[in-house]
């Protein structure tokens, strides 16, 4: 019975969403991309929704809609009034995550949080392991060319937030719910801004601060807000 929501979260959590936002970020900024995918806390609660896994009160959802219309507001402004290639390539990652957070959440319940990422990782193997080497394979010679700090950006994204992230968020997801600790993801764009500042010298704007200020408000109203499984 767990194969096809195993399957859900490869397509959704190990596939599609880093690949597309990975597209996206070449050349979106960081920060930029983050607050776009603040629209995935709702994304998430509505897949939980229809496909009958809980049911949000009318007060979250006035709350998740919030948020969301505060994220697209905001890309609509940074692009001039109009989504461009990048931004409908994160906008699209969006629903895939949903699905993977929701199915590996729902799944956690009865597999445990490491559990659900370890099988879908391992699950992927047989799809990704041939395409990496067929894409790899041309660049071999170059490897000694990479840097250390790619290095280690690779092994984070790789170690961290692919994998033992997902411990934690599948663990947290099976207790709270999904609709309800999904809401918690609006506070990345706020921690991605800091990071996009830090890491990467990008702008840390007085405008992008008052937003996220504006989005974490959004969560701490939402997490009041009643949630029946």
């Amino acid at each position: 019975a767990a194969w096809w929501p195993l399957a859900l979260v490869v397509a959704g959590c190990i596939v599609g969403f880093p690949l597309l936002t990975s597209l996206a970020l070449r050349t979106l900024p960081a920060s930029h991309g983050a607050l776009l995918v603040g629209v995935l806390p709702l994304a998430t609660a509505l897949y939980a929704a229809l496909r009958g896994y809980e049911r949000p009160s009318q007060g979250f959802w006035v709350m998740a809609l919030s948020g969301a219309g505060l994220v697209i507001a905001f890309a609509l402004a940074q692009g001039g009034g109009s989504l461009h290639l990048a931004d409908l390539l994160v906008l699209a990652a969006v629903p895939l995550a949903a699905m993977g957070y929701a199915e590996g959440g729902r799944l956690a319940r009865s597999m445990g949080g490491p559990e659900v990422i370890c099988w879908a990782l391992l699950l992927s193997v047989p799809v990704l392991l041939p395409l990496v080497a067929w894409l790899c394979a041309p660049q071999l010679a170059q490897l000694g060319q990479v840097g250390f700090h790619a290095w280690t950006a690779f092994g984070y994204v790789t170690f961290g937030s692919t994998f033992t992230g997902f411990f934690f968020w599948y663990r947290g997801l099976a207790l709270g719910g999904v609709a309800r600790v999904g809401q918690v993801q609006l506070l990345q764009p706020f921690l991605s801004l800091i990071g996009a500042a830090v890491l990467l010298g990008e702008a840390l704007t007085l405008v992008n601060c008052l937003f996220a200020l504006a989005v974490v408000g959004v969560v701490f109203a939402a997490r009041r807000m009643q949630v029946r499984h």
